[in-house]
């Protein structure tokens, strides 16, 4: 069976040698994505003997996390695991994310630092978090703890069937959102991580940010008629709430309050429009489904 490692790395090079050695002293097969560093990422971690593909500038996580995928395709590799380039994860709980798959009891696994002994985790980071993976669970209909992590084991299965577009930090949600769809049974597995001497890569608020207009993208296009459908709803009962309100002031006074008019024209036409691209796109979607 081919094990693969992937990593992907921007400007890692105080911890890709140390990392790419010891992988290789277990695991044949470790592809580095170098996203456009500017150090000697790409040249330490060939000289440790991994297979390194560079983007010629830094393109985001995700686009780096599809490189990976799409090396472990070619390779034909039968499990692709994960692996963060900064040295928070530990080599030797890669044998427990195995496992899992190996045992034909699920399809992806996930190393979830809330099952585990996470040292040192920033409270401003848990809130985020626990709050992209409430939101992602919603999506998906399952109870993950830690959508975020970037330590993960995939299935060939999964590797052919799936095809990540992100290119930011969204990748992560994305891969679930696709994978729940397919119905992949996916596990969690506690893992171990600690923080110390180490920065996070992406800032907080842009992190987040990425990660919610993902989730709703993929909202828009797999559930048009929740996203669009319920959103022109409230906008068309808003104005026509405001309508009756502006006749009401009419028959009593005799007076056309504009701006109350103003909204109620606008709930009712921008609601009407919402609709309509609801029926539309679900009409779309559906067709593309039956077609595949």
């Amino acid at each position: 069976m081919k094990i693969v490692i992937g990593i992907p790395a921007f400007n890692e090079e105080k911890n890709i040698g140390s990392i790419v050695a010891k992988l290789k002293q277990k695991f044949e097969q470790v592809i580095v994505c170098d996203d456009g560093s500017e150090d000697l990422t790409s040249t330490i971690a060939s000289s440790m003997g991994a297979h390194v593909v560079k983007h010629e500038k830094n393109m985001g996580y995700g686009s780096a996390i599809k490189t990976i995928f799409n090396e472990a395709k070619k390779i034909e590799s039968d499990i692709l695991v994960t692996f963060d380039a900064d040295g928070q994860h530990k080599i030797s709980e890669i044998d427990l994310m195995l496992k899992p798959i190996l045992e034909n009891v699920s399809d992806i696994v996930i190393g979830s630092r809330f099952l585990g002994k996470t040292k040192e985790l920033p409270t401003y980071r848990k809130i985020g978090i626990k709050t992209i993976t409430s939101l992602t669970n919603v999506m998906t209909g399952s109870k993950i703890t830690d959508s975020q992590s970037g330590f993960r084991a995939y299935t060939k299965k999964v590797l052919n069937e799936i095809s990540p577009t992100e290119s930011g930090m969204g990748i992560s949600t994305e891969i679930l959102i696709k994978a729940s769809k397919k119905e992949f049974r996916i596990t969690e597995i506690p893992i171990t991580i600690t923080y110390e001497n180490n920065k996070h890569s992406q800032e907080p608020i842009s992190h987040g940010t990425s990660v919610i207009l993902s989730t709703v993208k993929h909202v828009a296009i797999e559930r048009p008629l929740l996203y669009y459908g319920v959103s022109g709803l409230c906008f068309l009962a808003l104005g026509l709430i405001f309508g009756a309100w502006t006749m009401q002031i009419y028959s009593e006074e005799k007076i056309v309050m504009t701006n109350i008019a103003l909204i109620s024209i606008g709930g009712v036409i921008l609601g009407t429009i919402l609709l309509i691209t609801a029926t539309i796109l679900y009409s779309i979607v559906n067709v593309v489904r039956e077609n595949r």
